[in-house]
């Protein structure tokens, strides 16, 4: 469920909620890019309490006129019952544990080099990494990776078949290189095929 309402955001099948969204996010990340977290999350709270006592106080000054009950106009958001049953909070825990768990396992996998190929690739990840954090900080790294997260999606599926045929063949010219550095390293590849077959 919340996969498919991320999916919806991303393909901006609502326009107007994921321009909403977008504009949220990137008008904090780039507040972030020059204040400190404590000041932009003070001054983003201070925003929403301003609108909402505002809204409050209009709805007693209506009451107080003689033009309105007064209600809270945020009485339908209070009686929404978060509160989660004992089953619930089980299927949330054992879901973050599992999650927790895989990523402890797989850090175990590529730290000790259970496996020397993808150990390779993840020192080689990190290597390139060295180089885009020479160029770019986190935070914009993060502005970007918002943009291409709302852009990118809605590019594919405009221009679907083109992108399909270009990265089939960026596949294909990966397998063909990957084929050959297993070929190179001793115990992987072609030539632990050429040994098993010279014994």
């Amino acid at each position: 469920m919340g996969g498919s309402k991320v999916a919806e955001l991303l393909y901006w099948r609502d326009t107007r909620t994921s321009g909403v969204v977008f504009t949220g996010i990137m008008v904090s990340l780039l507040c972030l890019l020059h204040f400190s977290i404590v000041s932009v999350a003070s001054h983003i709270a201070l925003a929403v309490l301003a609108v909402t006592i505002s809204l409050r106080v209009y709805h007693k000054a209506l009451q107080a006129v003689h033009r309105g009950d007064g209600a809270n106009p945020f009485q339908a958001y209070l009686d929404v019952d978060l509160s989660l049953s004992r089953e619930q909070i089980a299927h949330y825990t054992e879901q973050i544990t599992t999650h927790v768990f895989s990523g402890v396992t797989l850090m175990r996998h590529l730290f000790l080099v259970e496996d020397l190929v993808d150990s390779l690739k993840f020192a080689l990840l990190f290597y390139i990494l060295t180089f885009v954090g020479a160029v770019f900080n986190g935070m914009t790294l993060l502005i970007l990776g918002v943009i291409s997260a709302f852009t990118f999606p809605l590019l594919y599926r405009q221009h679907q078949a083109q992108i399909d045929q270009y990265v089939g063949l960026v596949n294909n010219q990966l397998s063909y290189i990957k084929a050959k550095i297993y070929s190179k390293i001793p115990g992987t590849g072609a030539s632990a095929s050429s040994k098993a077959k010279a014994e």
